[in-house]
């Protein structure tokens, strides 16, 4: 595998070909999707863009992503490109019932942007949201501020409108990188087929990024997810940490201890520079309460701050911030 090396800022438009868009439109789109998903669907009004996952009956994820409305029927789920067609085929098995259809929308391309993003968001003619979780749409193009430290913006359009726009947009794996070391800093980790099934929305830290809401009736593993909330049953937890290595861990790779008992896994990882990694790991909270020495393959790892709280932070709260109602 090459070596590639994150530039330290977000320059360019950049392509992130990591990502897919699975489309849900029609007339029940909203009632099905609250019945499937954590977030609170209603929330999802075109002007906020809710982080939201998908899990077994046994509560375990099965995707996560951020929902967009782009009109009354239409909502946009953002989400890994590996887990699209999974996800797709399992929600099908419940759109039978409901007046909504399910679509992989190959056309739609992602554009990460920072330095650049004012000028994109005029071309595409759209508004560019200044909090996290906030959203402009028009009929060709949408834009969501994402969450963290760093100002960025994920931009969702067509190849045909971009070319229209006459801006330019690179496919550089360095600004790719970037980008998801951007991810890992603000302590986001988006599941992967690697990984599917194996995890608590909770142990992804996904109540402490406003992906849950604990307000809304019935989805499927929303017994499960509550449960182990409001009994603090959670023993697994996203961390952010460092390692010096001049190889890049695989995902789902194994954090362990001076012992070599298995003590978390690697969600995703992105080379800083020649010499080390920035990384995000579900560890088990023993290692990191009791300040275990930690290792991948005897490389000792440095546990870093997270950007937030490991607490619940519930969307509606985060609506009502975006509407300034509080």
């Amino acid at each position: 595998m090459a070596m590639v090396i994150p530039s330290t800022t977000i320059t360019d438009n950049v392509r992130l070909n990591h990502l897919a868009a699975l489309d849900v439109i029609g007339a029940d789109a909203e009632k099905f999707l609250q019945g499937q998903t954590s977030a609170q669907v209603s929330l999802a009004d075109g002007e906020f863009a809710p982080l939201t996952c998908f899990c077994t009956p046994k509560g375990r994820m099965l995707a996560n992503g951020q929902l967009l409305r782009l009109n009354a029927e239409h909502f946009r789920l953002i989400l890994s490109v590996s887990l699209t067609d999974s996800l797709a085929a399992h929600l099908k098995k419940f759109a039978a019932f409901y007046r909504a259809e399910l679509i992989h929308d190959t056309n739609i391309t992602f554009i990460g942007a920072s330095k650049e993003a004012d000028t994109l968001a005029e071309s595409l003619g759209l508004t560019l949201p200044e909090q996290p979780y906030a959203q402009s749409v028009n009929e060709q193009s949408s834009v969501v501020r994402v969450a963290g430290e760093m100002p960025r913006w994920l931009f969702c359009t067509t190849e045909t409108t971009i070319e229209a726009s006459s801006q330019q947009v690179v496919d550089d794996e360095a600004q790719q990188a970037a980008w998801q070391l951007a991810d890992i800093r603000s302590g986001i980790a988006w599941l992967s087929e690697a990984q599917q099934d194996q995890f608590l929305p909770q142990m992804l830290n996904w109540e402490a990024l406003g992906g849950i809401s604990f307000k809304k009736g019935c989805y499927t593993g929303q017994e499960v997810v509550a449960r182990a909330h409001f009994r603090g049953q959670v023993k697994k937890r996203l961390v952010h940490a460092e390692l010096t290595s001049t190889t890049l861990p695989e995902t789902g790779a194994s954090i362990k201890t001076e012992l070599d008992k298995a003590m978390g896994e690697i969600v995703a990882s992105v080379r800083r520079d020649n010499d080390s990694v920035e990384l995000l790991a579900v560890m088990n909270t023993k290692a990191t309460e009791e300040a275990m020495p930690l290792y991948w393959e005897g490389n000792a790892l440095t546990l870093l701050p997270l950007p937030y709280a490991i607490e619940r932070l519930d969307p509606e709260q985060l609506a009502a911030t975006l509407k300034g109602q509080v």
